[in-house]
């Protein structure tokens, strides 16, 4: 359990911007930092890893080019394109309900607008990312949404909404609306096309900011 905790929250130091792209984590000054051993360490640096967050062996954390913003954001969206018009043929009853309800709470919480704008944006990652939830696991294809979690890099992300103005993020509030709309009519391709419209969204402001400054 311990070194899932620190993995959890030396995660959340990456996504949020604490350690930045071209930082170098080091053993020594993590087991300082964090106030643990080296073993849960070491543990959650080889997790980092494997989720593609930091480099191999020498522990750097990974920057990313225009180009791979555009292939990560171009998987991904074929990925989560293909489990939304999935979503509209075998979803339930239930599922519709899971994705109503996830939107909701999105939409409550980018209209909560908090004072700390940092700590709002991670709320506002953690909503979305259950409505995306909700919308793949409809699918019933337990290979797509494992090989989505291996896709979605989230300091991406929240990078993405970080950026967003306010109007931006009531647009992803109607689009996840479209997308339920589509699974409910259990039309396909349209849950797709919205579900690229979306991510393409992201990926868009992304690539427009890093122009400006430093991701």
């Amino acid at each position: 359990m311990l070194a899932l905790n620190v993995y959890e929250r030396m995660k959340q130091a990456l996504i949020t911007g604490k350690y930045k792209p071209g930082d170098r984590l080091t053993e020594e000054a993590l087991t300082e930092e964090w106030k643990v051993s080296r073993t849960p360490i070491r543990s959650a640096l080889k997790q980092l890893e494997f989720d593609g967050l930091i480099t191999r062996s020498e522990y750097i954390v990974r920057s990313f080019s225009q180009n791979d913003i555009r292939q990560i954001y171009d998987v991904r969206s074929l990925l989560e394109g293909y489990a939304a018009s999935l979503s509209a043929i075998h979803r339930t009853e239930q599922d519709l309900s899971d994705m109503h309800k996830a939107n909701e709470d999105f939409k409550t919480i980018i209209m909560s607008r908090g004072t700390n704008k940092t700590a709002h944006i991670q709320d506002v990652l953690k909503k979305n990312h259950k409505f995306h939830d909700t919308v793949i696991r409809a699918s019933k294809d337990p290979h797509t949404e494992d090989l989505i979690r291996k896709v979605v890099v989230l300091p991406l992300v929240f990078h993405s909404f970080y950026w967003f103005e306010q109007r931006g993020l009531e647009q992803s509030f109607e689009l996840h609306e479209v997308i339920i709309r589509a699974i409910k009519d259990q039309d396909s391709a349209r849950a797709r096309s919205a579900m690229h419209e979306h991510i393409y969204q992201g990926r868009d402001r992304v690539l427009e900011q890093l122009k400006r400054s430093d991701l």
